[in-house]
Protein backbone atom coordinates (compact mmCIF):
# COMPACT_ATOMS: atom_id res chain seq x y z
CA UNK A 1 0.00 0.00 0.00
CA UNK A 2 1.32 3.16 -0.91
CA UNK A 3 1.79 5.72 1.54
CA UNK A 4 0.70 9.01 2.30
CA UNK A 5 3.14 11.64 1.76
CA UNK A 6 2.45 15.22 3.68
CA UNK A 7 4.64 17.66 4.02
CA UNK A 8 3.63 20.53 6.93
CA UNK A 9 5.23 23.61 7.11
CA UNK A 10 5.27 25.23 10.80
CA UNK A 11 7.11 28.26 11.96
CA UNK A 12 5.69 28.35 15.17
CA UNK A 13 4.39 26.81 18.37
CA UNK A 14 1.05 27.74 17.60
CA UNK A 15 1.57 26.02 13.66
CA UNK A 16 2.80 23.04 15.52
CA UNK A 17 -0.37 22.75 17.84
CA UNK A 18 -2.37 22.69 14.77
CA UNK A 19 -0.33 20.35 13.17
CA UNK A 20 -0.64 17.86 15.58
CA UNK A 21 -4.36 18.06 16.12
CA UNK A 22 -4.55 17.85 12.15
CA UNK A 23 -2.51 14.67 12.11
CA UNK A 24 -4.58 12.71 14.28
CA UNK A 25 -7.79 13.05 12.42
CA UNK A 26 -5.91 12.55 9.41
CA UNK A 27 -4.21 9.05 10.85
CA UNK A 28 -7.78 8.28 11.59
CA UNK A 29 -8.99 8.73 7.98
CA UNK A 30 -6.10 7.21 6.83
CA UNK A 31 -7.10 4.26 8.64
CA UNK A 32 -4.10 1.00 7.62
CA UNK A 33 -2.72 3.17 5.01
CA UNK A 34 1.03 4.46 6.27
CA UNK A 35 1.72 8.40 6.65
CA UNK A 36 5.13 9.68 5.72
CA UNK A 37 6.04 12.76 7.20
CA UNK A 38 8.78 15.74 6.38
CA UNK A 39 8.91 19.23 6.57
CA UNK A 40 9.54 22.10 9.33
CA UNK A 41 7.79 22.10 12.85
CA UNK A 42 9.02 21.72 16.54
CA UNK A 43 9.72 18.90 18.71
CA UNK A 44 6.43 17.41 18.91
CA UNK A 45 5.98 17.22 15.28
CA UNK A 46 9.56 15.30 14.94
CA UNK A 47 8.46 13.11 17.47
CA UNK A 48 5.35 12.29 15.50
CA UNK A 49 7.12 11.12 12.80
CA UNK A 50 7.82 14.32 10.82
CA UNK A 51 11.62 14.34 9.01
CA UNK A 52 12.44 17.94 9.39
CA UNK A 53 14.15 20.30 6.55
CA UNK A 54 15.97 22.42 8.70
CA UNK A 55 15.68 23.43 12.28
CA UNK A 56 12.69 25.38 12.84
CA UNK A 57 14.24 27.79 14.96
CA UNK A 58 15.54 28.97 11.97
CA UNK A 59 12.78 30.50 11.05
CA UNK A 60 10.99 31.66 14.23
CA UNK A 61 11.67 35.45 14.52
CA UNK A 62 8.95 38.15 15.03
CA UNK A 63 9.76 41.57 14.57
CA UNK A 64 10.93 44.00 12.20
CA UNK A 65 14.35 44.13 13.19
CA UNK A 66 14.88 40.73 13.52
CA UNK A 67 13.61 39.50 10.40
CA UNK A 68 15.76 41.68 8.76
CA UNK A 69 18.68 41.11 10.93
CA UNK A 70 17.91 37.41 9.91
CA UNK A 71 16.76 38.07 6.24
CA UNK A 72 19.87 36.13 4.96
CA UNK A 73 18.99 32.78 6.20
CA UNK A 74 15.19 33.23 5.81
CA UNK A 75 15.39 33.81 1.95
CA UNK A 76 17.85 30.42 1.78
CA UNK A 77 15.36 28.46 4.27
CA UNK A 78 12.38 29.27 1.45
CA UNK A 79 14.15 27.74 -0.93
CA UNK A 80 15.10 24.71 0.88
CA UNK A 81 11.71 24.10 1.49
CA UNK A 82 10.62 24.43 -1.55
CA UNK A 83 13.49 22.04 -2.94
CA UNK A 84 12.57 19.53 -0.23
CA UNK A 85 8.73 19.56 -0.71
CA UNK A 86 9.65 18.76 -4.41
CA UNK A 87 11.84 15.72 -3.70
CA UNK A 88 9.92 14.56 -1.11
CA UNK A 89 6.69 14.59 -3.43
CA UNK A 90 3.82 14.78 -1.36
CA UNK A 91 0.17 14.20 -1.51
CA UNK A 92 -0.19 17.72 0.00
CA UNK A 93 1.68 20.82 0.83
CA UNK A 94 0.05 21.73 4.19
CA UNK A 95 1.40 25.23 5.38
CA UNK A 96 -0.08 26.55 8.64
CA UNK A 97 -0.27 30.45 9.79
CA UNK A 98 3.32 32.63 9.96
CA UNK A 99 2.25 33.78 6.41
CA UNK A 100 5.39 35.85 5.13
CA UNK A 101 6.90 32.57 5.09
CA UNK A 102 5.00 29.18 4.76
CA UNK A 103 3.39 31.37 1.43
CA UNK A 104 6.52 32.04 -0.34
CA UNK A 105 6.87 28.69 0.28
CA UNK A 106 4.05 27.61 -1.81
CA UNK A 107 4.77 30.20 -4.48
CA UNK A 108 8.13 28.55 -5.06
CA UNK A 109 6.81 24.89 -4.94
CA UNK A 110 4.19 25.82 -7.33
CA UNK A 111 7.42 26.96 -9.75
CA UNK A 112 9.00 23.72 -8.93
CA UNK A 113 6.26 21.32 -9.06
CA UNK A 114 3.04 22.41 -10.23
CA UNK A 115 0.76 19.17 -9.71
CA UNK A 116 1.81 19.39 -6.12
CA UNK A 117 -1.65 20.12 -4.18
CA UNK A 118 -1.35 23.32 -1.79
CA UNK A 119 -3.59 24.06 1.43
CA UNK A 120 -2.47 27.55 4.05
CA UNK A 121 -4.39 27.00 7.36
CA UNK A 122 -4.88 30.66 9.20
CA UNK A 123 -6.09 32.69 6.91
CA UNK A 124 -3.88 35.80 6.37
CA UNK A 125 -5.84 38.81 7.52
CA UNK A 126 -6.29 40.36 4.19
CA UNK A 127 -9.65 41.22 4.88
CA UNK A 128 -8.22 44.15 7.32
CA UNK A 129 -4.75 45.21 5.60
CA UNK A 130 -2.88 44.53 2.60
CA UNK A 131 -5.56 43.23 0.40
CA UNK A 132 -3.88 42.81 -2.75
CA UNK A 133 -2.29 39.78 -1.09
CA UNK A 134 -5.74 37.67 -1.41
CA UNK A 135 -5.47 37.74 -5.12
CA UNK A 136 -1.40 37.16 -5.47
CA UNK A 137 -1.86 34.30 -3.18
CA UNK A 138 -4.76 32.82 -5.54
CA UNK A 139 -2.18 31.03 -8.09
CA UNK A 140 -0.76 29.40 -5.49
CA UNK A 141 -2.68 27.96 -2.86
CA UNK A 142 -5.45 25.98 -3.76
CA UNK A 143 -7.17 26.21 -0.55
CA UNK A 144 -7.14 28.13 2.49
CA UNK A 145 -8.50 26.77 5.56
CA UNK A 146 -10.23 29.86 7.82
CA UNK A 147 -10.46 30.22 11.64
CA UNK A 148 -13.08 32.86 10.94
CA UNK A 149 -16.25 32.88 10.13
CA UNK A 150 -16.46 35.96 7.29
CA UNK A 151 -12.98 34.87 5.56
CA UNK A 152 -14.46 32.53 3.26
CA UNK A 153 -16.67 35.52 1.75
CA UNK A 154 -13.87 38.22 2.32
CA UNK A 155 -11.40 36.20 0.38
CA UNK A 156 -14.19 35.52 -2.83
CA UNK A 157 -14.62 39.13 -2.15
CA UNK A 158 -11.32 39.99 -2.99
CA UNK A 159 -10.52 37.34 -5.74
CA UNK A 160 -8.58 35.12 -2.96
CA UNK A 161 -7.86 31.59 -3.09
CA UNK A 162 -10.67 29.16 -2.40
CA UNK A 163 -11.65 28.83 1.29
CA UNK A 164 -13.05 26.96 4.00
CA UNK A 165 -14.32 27.92 7.38
CA UNK A 166 -12.90 25.22 9.48
CA UNK A 167 -13.69 26.14 12.41
CA UNK A 168 -11.63 28.03 15.77
CA UNK A 169 -8.99 25.72 17.71
CA UNK A 170 -10.95 27.89 20.60
CA UNK A 171 -14.12 26.39 20.39
CA UNK A 172 -12.82 23.37 21.39
CA UNK A 173 -11.56 24.85 24.93
CA UNK A 174 -14.83 26.29 25.87
CA UNK A 175 -15.00 24.31 29.45
CA UNK A 176 -11.46 25.66 30.19
CA UNK A 177 -12.66 29.22 29.91
CA UNK A 178 -15.96 29.02 31.24
CA UNK A 179 -16.69 28.85 35.39
CA UNK A 180 -18.14 26.08 37.07
CA UNK A 181 -20.32 26.19 39.51
CA UNK A 182 -18.04 27.23 42.37
CA UNK A 183 -16.30 29.66 40.13
CA UNK A 184 -19.69 31.00 38.67
CA UNK A 185 -20.08 32.14 42.28
CA UNK A 186 -17.12 34.42 42.11
CA UNK A 187 -17.45 35.60 38.74
CA UNK A 188 -21.32 36.84 39.81
CA UNK A 189 -19.73 38.88 42.96
CA UNK A 190 -20.15 42.59 41.77
CA UNK A 191 -19.43 43.92 45.00
CA UNK A 192 -15.76 41.90 45.29
CA UNK A 193 -15.53 41.26 41.63
CA UNK A 194 -12.24 39.89 39.89
CA UNK A 195 -10.98 42.13 37.21
CA UNK A 196 -8.63 40.65 34.05
CA UNK A 197 -5.68 43.28 32.55
CA UNK A 198 -4.71 41.70 29.81
CA UNK A 199 -1.74 44.50 27.76
CA UNK A 200 -0.97 42.35 25.20
CA UNK A 201 1.32 39.96 24.03
CA UNK A 202 3.92 42.29 22.34
CA UNK A 203 6.61 44.51 23.93
CA UNK A 204 5.54 47.51 22.22
CA UNK A 205 1.77 46.87 23.25
CA UNK A 206 3.04 46.64 27.23
CA UNK A 207 4.90 49.70 26.75
CA UNK A 208 2.01 51.84 24.97
CA UNK A 209 -0.61 50.12 27.34
CA UNK A 210 0.23 49.64 30.24
CA UNK A 211 1.08 53.28 31.83
CA UNK A 212 -2.68 53.98 30.75
CA UNK A 213 -4.28 50.66 32.10
CA UNK A 214 -2.49 51.60 35.60
CA UNK A 215 -4.16 54.50 35.73
CA UNK A 216 -7.38 52.93 35.20
CA UNK A 217 -6.91 50.95 37.09
CA UNK A 218 -6.29 53.30 39.99
CA UNK A 219 -9.98 54.77 39.26
CA UNK A 220 -12.18 51.56 39.20
CA UNK A 221 -10.10 50.67 42.58
CA UNK A 222 -11.66 54.32 44.04
CA UNK A 223 -15.37 52.77 42.48
CA UNK A 224 -15.31 49.52 43.67
CA UNK A 225 -12.98 49.32 46.63
CA UNK A 226 -13.07 45.29 46.63
CA UNK A 227 -11.79 44.58 43.01
CA UNK A 228 -8.96 42.47 42.51
CA UNK A 229 -6.55 42.95 39.36
CA UNK A 230 -5.50 40.23 37.89
CA UNK A 231 -2.84 40.47 35.07
CA UNK A 232 -1.54 37.24 33.35
CA UNK A 233 1.91 37.43 32.06
CA UNK A 234 3.47 35.78 29.08
CA UNK A 235 6.56 34.16 30.48
CA UNK A 236 9.15 35.87 28.28
CA UNK A 237 7.70 39.48 29.22
CA UNK A 238 7.06 38.76 32.57
CA UNK A 239 9.56 41.22 33.85
CA UNK A 240 8.90 43.91 31.30
CA UNK A 241 5.08 43.57 33.09
CA UNK A 242 6.57 43.73 36.42
CA UNK A 243 8.51 46.41 36.04
CA UNK A 244 5.69 48.29 34.55
CA UNK A 245 3.51 47.24 36.90
CA UNK A 246 5.75 48.24 39.69
CA UNK A 247 4.93 51.65 38.78
CA UNK A 248 0.77 51.60 39.19
CA UNK A 249 -0.93 53.14 42.02
CA UNK A 250 -2.11 50.07 42.45
CA UNK A 251 -0.60 46.63 42.04
CA UNK A 252 -2.82 44.04 39.94
CA UNK A 253 -1.44 40.40 41.26
CA UNK A 254 0.35 39.15 37.97
CA UNK A 255 -0.53 35.34 36.90
CA UNK A 256 1.83 32.93 35.34
CA UNK A 257 1.62 29.68 33.41
CA UNK A 258 -1.34 28.89 30.89
CA UNK A 259 -3.24 27.13 34.31
CA UNK A 260 -3.21 30.42 35.72
CA UNK A 261 -4.39 32.23 32.87
CA UNK A 262 -7.39 30.24 32.37
CA UNK A 263 -8.08 30.49 35.71
CA UNK A 264 -8.62 34.22 35.82
CA UNK A 265 -10.78 33.72 32.68
CA UNK A 266 -13.28 31.56 34.66
CA UNK A 267 -13.13 33.97 37.50
CA UNK A 268 -13.28 37.36 35.89
CA UNK A 269 -16.28 39.74 36.01
CA UNK A 270 -15.05 41.90 33.41
CA UNK A 271 -11.88 42.83 31.44
CA UNK A 272 -9.82 45.20 30.03
CA UNK A 273 -7.95 44.49 27.34
CA UNK A 274 -5.55 45.35 24.19
CA UNK A 275 -7.45 44.45 20.97
CA UNK A 276 -6.54 41.49 19.53
CA UNK A 277 -6.79 37.49 19.71
CA UNK A 278 -7.77 37.47 22.91
CA UNK A 279 -10.79 39.82 22.53
CA UNK A 280 -12.25 36.41 20.96
CA UNK A 281 -11.25 34.47 24.01
CA UNK A 282 -12.92 36.86 26.33
CA UNK A 283 -16.09 36.40 24.09
CA UNK A 284 -16.08 32.95 23.94
CA UNK A 285 -15.37 33.03 27.70
CA UNK A 286 -18.15 35.37 28.53
CA UNK A 287 -16.22 38.04 30.05
CA UNK A 288 -17.56 41.39 29.31
CA UNK A 289 -14.82 43.65 28.02
CA UNK A 290 -13.49 46.93 27.01
CA UNK A 291 -10.67 46.93 24.33
CA UNK A 292 -7.67 49.77 23.96
CA UNK A 293 -4.76 49.86 20.92
CA UNK A 294 -2.50 52.38 21.96
CA UNK A 295 1.35 52.53 19.53
CA UNK A 296 3.45 55.30 18.11
CA UNK A 297 2.26 57.77 16.39
CA UNK A 298 3.55 56.75 13.18
CA UNK A 299 2.66 53.28 13.36
CA UNK A 300 -1.33 54.85 14.09
CA UNK A 301 -1.28 56.96 11.17
CA UNK A 302 0.08 53.55 8.72
CA UNK A 303 -2.98 51.60 10.17
CA UNK A 304 -5.72 53.94 9.46
CA UNK A 305 -4.88 54.02 6.21
CA UNK A 306 -4.33 51.03 5.48
CA UNK A 307 -6.85 49.27 7.43
CA UNK A 308 -10.64 49.95 6.05
CA UNK A 309 -12.66 48.30 8.77
CA UNK A 310 -15.72 49.38 11.06
CA UNK A 311 -13.99 48.03 13.90
CA UNK A 312 -10.67 46.15 15.40
CA UNK A 313 -12.25 43.98 17.76
CA UNK A 314 -12.93 40.06 16.51
CA UNK A 315 -16.28 39.54 18.03
CA UNK A 316 -17.82 43.09 16.54
CA UNK A 317 -16.74 42.05 13.14
CA UNK A 318 -17.83 38.26 13.85
CA UNK A 319 -21.46 39.47 14.34
CA UNK A 320 -21.21 42.64 12.02
CA UNK A 321 -22.05 45.31 14.77
CA UNK A 322 -19.99 47.04 17.46
CA UNK A 323 -21.18 45.94 21.06
CA UNK A 324 -17.65 45.36 22.30
CA UNK A 325 -16.22 49.12 22.85
CA UNK A 326 -13.20 50.17 21.75
CA UNK A 327 -10.75 52.79 22.13
CA UNK A 328 -8.34 53.53 19.99
CA UNK A 329 -4.93 55.72 19.97
CA UNK A 330 -6.01 58.90 21.90
CA UNK A 331 -9.33 58.11 22.78
CA UNK A 332 -8.03 55.32 25.37
CA UNK A 333 -7.70 57.42 28.10
CA UNK A 334 -7.92 56.03 31.90
CA UNK A 335 -11.17 58.44 32.08
CA UNK A 336 -13.03 56.83 29.05
CA UNK A 337 -11.58 53.18 29.97
CA UNK A 338 -12.82 53.06 33.52
CA UNK A 339 -15.87 54.79 32.86
CA UNK A 340 -16.97 51.95 30.28
CA UNK A 341 -15.58 49.47 32.59
CA UNK A 342 -17.66 50.42 35.33
CA UNK A 343 -20.37 49.99 32.84
CA UNK A 344 -20.27 46.39 32.33
CA UNK A 345 -19.10 45.22 36.23
CA UNK A 346 -22.39 46.65 37.05
CA UNK A 347 -25.67 44.41 36.31
CA UNK A 348 -27.53 46.61 33.50
CA UNK A 349 -28.15 47.16 29.63
CA UNK A 350 -24.11 47.43 29.02
CA UNK A 351 -23.34 44.15 30.82
CA UNK A 352 -26.20 42.31 29.15
CA UNK A 353 -25.91 43.45 25.93
CA UNK A 354 -21.98 42.29 25.68
CA UNK A 355 -23.44 38.52 26.90
CA UNK A 356 -26.25 38.77 24.27
CA UNK A 357 -23.57 39.49 21.82
CA UNK A 358 -21.22 36.74 23.10
CA UNK A 359 -24.10 34.11 22.41
CA UNK A 360 -24.32 35.17 18.71
CA UNK A 361 -20.34 34.73 18.60
CA UNK A 362 -20.51 31.37 19.88
CA UNK A 363 -23.72 30.06 17.79
CA UNK A 364 -21.55 31.64 14.88
CA UNK A 365 -18.07 29.99 16.03
CA UNK A 366 -20.06 26.40 16.33
CA UNK A 367 -21.00 26.90 12.81
CA UNK A 368 -18.44 25.20 11.48
CA UNK A 369 -19.21 21.68 13.93
CA UNK A 370 -17.20 20.50 17.06
CA UNK A 371 -13.57 19.83 15.80
CA UNK A 372 -11.94 22.15 13.73
CA UNK A 373 -8.48 19.85 13.10
CA UNK A 374 -11.39 17.11 11.88
CA UNK A 375 -12.98 20.21 9.49
CA UNK A 376 -9.45 21.04 8.53
CA UNK A 377 -8.58 16.66 7.22
CA UNK A 378 -11.76 16.94 5.31
CA UNK A 379 -11.45 20.22 3.76
CA UNK A 380 -7.65 18.89 2.67
CA UNK A 381 -8.94 15.51 1.83
CA UNK A 382 -12.12 17.22 -0.36
CA UNK A 383 -9.29 19.35 -1.95
CA UNK A 384 -7.58 16.21 -3.23
CA UNK A 385 -10.45 14.39 -4.23
CA UNK A 386 -11.07 17.49 -6.85
CA UNK A 387 -7.58 17.08 -8.51
CA UNK A 388 -8.43 13.56 -9.07
CA UNK A 389 -6.58 11.92 -5.71
CA UNK A 390 -7.84 10.11 -2.93
CA UNK A 391 -7.24 8.34 0.47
Amino acid sequence: MRPFRLVIVAGEASGDALALRFLRVLRQRLGERPLELAGVGGQGLIEDGLKPFFPQADIAVMGFGPVIARLPLLLRRMSDAAKGTAEFKPDLLLTIDAPDFGLRVAQKVRKRAPAIPIAHWVCPSVWAWRSGRARRMAPHVDRILALLPFEPAALERLHGPKTVYVGHPLVERLAELRPDADEATRRDDAATPDILILPGSRRSEINHLMPVFGEAVALIAKAVPGARFLLPAVPHLHGLIAERAASWPLAPQLVGGEAGKLAAFRSARAALAASGTVTLELALAQVPTVAAYRGADWEAAIAKRLIKLPSVILPNLIVGRSFVPEFIQETATAEALSGKLLDVLAEGPARAAQLAGFDEVEAIMRSAGASPAANAVDAALALLAERGSSV
